[in-house]
């Protein structure tokens, strides 16, 4: 498993939200540079007679309103994820807008679907608040100006993540759909991966024809339109990478990648475990007969190394609750255990609790590569 990535490369913590850290990515300064840039000249045009330095302020209060709007939207998507028992990394927000990183896969249709429908919802009720207070206040005022362009962002925040394509909300709903009724997750991924191209190239002829008719936000446009379709063809190649690396190879078993198991006493000499195990997964027994773990390859050739009689016990991996698998386990729930657990090697164990064998990580991924 690829080492964890710290929390200051996703960006500045500001704050934790039920223990989920909220991160600022730099590029966030970026499009808040932008939208502040293109959004204070239009102030004049809604509210006429604005001072300047109040149309740049206003238009600062929107870049950071914008921002906690799509905070929010993205804790729409993490109250989901923690409600079913979906644990969240971390949320970042960036140039384009947010991601919450969730750590599994929903296991259910319903569950991708009720996740995914969370944040433009949030997004939805925002618009709703926002364009009431519009309502009620006295149009034209810098004031009114702010409320009403919040309103109109979060609706194009709701329209844009529902469009039917991965990475967007839109997608992972099209996904669900699709999974519900073929009872096959990839087939929705496959499906929603074209939606998402789809996206892409309707997103870049937009952008086009406001070029080709002399549109005056022509440029804007299509600066706009094409980073969004990069990222959106981007995020659609990344999850249909993800769906593949987390499908069971095709007519393998378990049993076909298991390796056998032998038991050891724990103060067996390391050297002597190292020259037993022969590539074989070694479960290390204490005298009372309790399991000290599985015995750690790499960690027992260095003690070997300087101290080839030390008790094998000393290089033992625990053996936790993640890193036990049943040997009548989905294959998906083994690949995303051991894609989401910090441990090289599984204990394998039958119906009755003993031990059947022990799943290494490289085996699994050599054979989801070769399926691949």
């Amino acid at each position: 498993m690829a080492a964890r990535i710290s929390e200051r490369e996703g960006g500045l913590l500001l704050f934790r939200v039920a223990g989920i850290p909220v991160l600022l990515a730099p590029s966030w300064w970026v499009g808040s540079a932008i939208v502040v840039a293109f959004y204070a000249p239009l102030v004049d045009d809604l509210a006429p007679g604005t001072p300047p330095g109040v149309g740049l302020l206003l238009a600062a209060l929107f870049a950071v309103f914008l921002g906690l709007s799509v905070l929010a939207h993205e804790l729409g998507h993490c109250v989901a994820a923690l409600r079913l028992g979906l644990p969240v990394r971390r949320l970042r927000l960036y140039l384009l807008g947010g991601l919450s990183e969730i750590m599994r896969t929903p296991g259910k249709p319903s569950h991708e679907g009720v996740v995914a429908g969370a944040g433009p919802i949030v997004s939805v009720v925002l618009a709703v608040v926002f364009g009431l207070g519009a309502f009620v206040m006295e149009p034209g005022d810098v004031v009114w100006v702010l409320v009403f362009q919040i309103a109109a962002a979060n609706v194009a925040v709701a329209v844009f993540n529902l469009l039917p394509g991965l990475p967007l909300d839109g997608g992972r709903i099209v996904r669900a759909g699709v999974w519900a009724v073929t009872g096959q997750r990839a087939m929705g991924t496959r499906v929603a991966v074209v939606g998402g191209f789809a996206v892409a190239i309707a997103l870049v002829a937009w952008a086009l024809y406001g070029v080709a008719e002399g549109a005056e936000d022509r440029w804007l446009r299509f600066g706009v339109c094409a980073l969004t379709a990069w990222v959106v063809v981007a995020g659609a190649k990344s999850e249909l990478a993800s769906e593949r690396r987390r499908t069971w190879p095709a007519g393998v078993t378990l049993a076909d990648l298991i390796r056998p198991v032998l038991q050891l006493p724990a103060e067996s000499p390391v050297k002597d475990a190292l020259s037993t195990s022969a590539g074989r997964g070694v479960v290390l027994v204490r005298a009372d007969g309790v399991a000290a773990g599985l015995l750690d390859t790499e960690a027992a050739e260095k003690l070997a190394a300087s101290s080839p009689f030390a008790p094998a016990e000393q290089a033992a991996e625990p053996i936790l609750p993640e890193t036990v698998l049943l040997a009548d386990e989905p294959g998906e729930e083994i690949v995303e255990r051991v894609q989401g657990t910090a441990a090289w090697q599984f204990l394998v164990v039958d119906l009755e609790g003993r031990p059947a064998g022990v799943l290494r990580r490289e085996d699994l991924r050599a054979a989801i590569e070769k399926g691949v």
